[in-house]
């Protein structure tokens, strides 16, 4: 453990064995977990609340659980354990609220075919993962004749009808938020981060670069009010980008849209068509560990499905899979957040064949980088759902005891080989 949240800390530096308070690493670990998982419900609420939704319940579980993590409040394993599957819980609700404010104010995303190459113009690029930012921006740049790339977690801003619509919304550029120095360094435009997953920039970009809202640089321009005035302007004066060709990205599988072809996607796994459905998705990162989700895609069979998610997709989301009696074997339902829309159609496909969530032919190969990633971890687990493989690496926070109470409740399982895990996956 490590603790150095009051003043009687140990040597004052900080706790690494006992807490002073007599707080045990245990405690301390699920303190440290509740906090992580708060800051990715605050992630969500933040967005939903931008656009006119808040949950009462969320906003009182925020208050309750830091104030559990003070120092001398509580040294109770079994009552933290319940604090971190509640937080699971709020963030499903968060999640679900921040689900019915993007649909209410851009539509109801739909499958949507993405442009990753060049057209020619001015053009800015925009990363992050705000739709209202994009949405402005999209605004401001049509009236100015420049061009809109996404780029990262703002790839499912194409399949909403309300960003869709803009004829200055060309394409997709770049993959995810660890390659932006490289990435950022080719792009010949202006750049916009809007939230979380931006990098500092290199000295080559720094000055065609902006941010706003909650994102905010040393030595980068930040734009207040949603006033993308010098954004565009300096991609006018930097010209017009040269045409690139580019392939085809597919995006927008929300679960309004598989809900809507439930029927055949019932079919086909009543009829064996389809033997096994894997949701692969979760956080990119650097690591070379993270290929085994391109082999795990890779070697999964033609008869399965994949589900995707968040920015771990770009392992993978590139591959032609093909599809299955007309429904697509890669469904990329959107941004971390849409992990909602994977367990709403999750929770529709148990109600279908009369079975709990466990016992469905889904497995779940998720990938963690962050703090976003950890509280959509508790939200599965307090659906209840098991057998959840995780990687690449264990979360460090969690204590040897911690890690084993989730196995043995959830058989919580770390990833092997993509060999290995198919193998047990699928017999």
């Amino acid at each position: 453990m490590f603790c150095y949240q009051c003043e009687q800390t140990a040597g004052g530096t900080g706790c690494t064995k006992v807490g002073v308070c007599g707080k045990n690493e245990d405690v301390a670990s699920l303190q440290d977990a509740l906090i992580i998982g708060l800051k990715g419900v605050a992630a969500y609420a933040f967005h939903a609340r931008e656009l006119g939704y808040r949950n009462e319940e969320v906003d009182a579980f925020m208050h309750e659980a830091l104030f559990t993590t003070l120092t001398n409040v509580n040294f109770d394993l079994n009552d933290m354990v319940k604090k971190v599957l509640k937080c699971g819980e709020m963030n499903l609700r968060a999640m679900e609220i921040l689900d019915k404010a993007n649909m209410e104010r851009f539509g109801s995303p739909e499958p949507t075919q993405v442009f990753t190459g060049l057209k020619p113009g001015p053009a800015v690029l925009i990363t992050g993962h705000d739709f209202l930012d994009m949405y402005e921006l999209l605004v401001q740049a049509e009236a100015a004749g420049v061009n809109v790339y996404t780029h990262g977690e703002m790839l499912p801003g194409h399949a909403y009808p309300e960003l869709k619509k803009f004829k200055n919304l060309v394409g997709h550029y770049g993959t995810a938020w660890q390659n932006q120095k490289k990435e950022f360094d080719e792009f010949p435009g202006s750049i916009l981060g809007t939230t979380n997953c931006v990098l500092i920039p290199k000295e080559s970009y720094k000055d065609r670069m902006f941010t706003c809202g909650i994102a905010k640089l040393p030595g980068v321009t930040h734009i207040e009010n949603r006033d993308f005035t010098e954004v565009i302007e300096k991609a006018k004066t930097l010209g017009a980008l040269p045409e690139k060709e580019g392939g085809i990205l597919t995006t927008g599988f929300h679960h309004n849209f598989v809900l809507s072809i439930a029927d055949k996607v019932v079919d086909a796994v009543k009829t064996g068509k389809i033997r096994h459905i894997f949701l692969v998705g979760g956080c990119e990162g650097a690591r070379a560990s993270r290929s085994y989700y391109t082999d795990l895609v890779k070697q999964i069979p033609e008869d399965c499905i994949v589900i995707t998610l968040g920015c771990g997709k770009y392992r993978f989301n590139y591959l032609e899979l093909g599809d299955i009696d007309g429904i697509p074997r890669l469904l990329d339902m959107g941004q971390c957040n849409n992990a909602y829309s994977a367990i709403q159609v999750a929770a529709a496909l148990a109600k279908v064949f009369n079975c709990g969530l466990n016992d469905l032919p889904l497995s779940l190969v998720l990938s963690w980088f962050e703090q976003k990633a950890v509280a959509i971890l508790f939200t599965l687990l307090h659906l209840g759902i098991k057998n959840i493989r995780i990687g690449p690496s264990v979360p460090a926070f969690l204590t040897p005891n911690v890690l084993a109470v989730l196995q043995e409740s959830y058989n919580l399982q770390l990833i092997t080989t993509a060999e290995e895990d198919l193998k047990n996956i699928l017999g």
